[in-house]
């Protein structure tokens, strides 16, 4: 397994996922709420919606929430 094979998220809409640096509200926790070549967050504290391209995506989140 290489480590793109590593950091490969398979994201689902409506899953919470945590960013490596928190937003600028303090939160970082955010929940998936489209998928495709674009990925749409929302920040679970202040409801701000961000979204970007799946590679970045890939880099910003830590992990899977439980």
């Amino acid at each position: 397994m290489t480590k793109e094979d590593a950091e490969m998220f398979d994201f689902i809409q409506g899953q919470k996922v945590i960013s490596k640096k928190p937003h600028p509200c303090g939160n970082s926790e955010w929940t998936v709420s489209r998928v495709g070549a674009d990925i749409k967050l929302t920040c679970a504290a202040c409801g701000r919606t961000v979204m970007m391209p799946r590679s970045k995506v890939e880099k910003f989140v830590k992990k899977a929430a439980e």
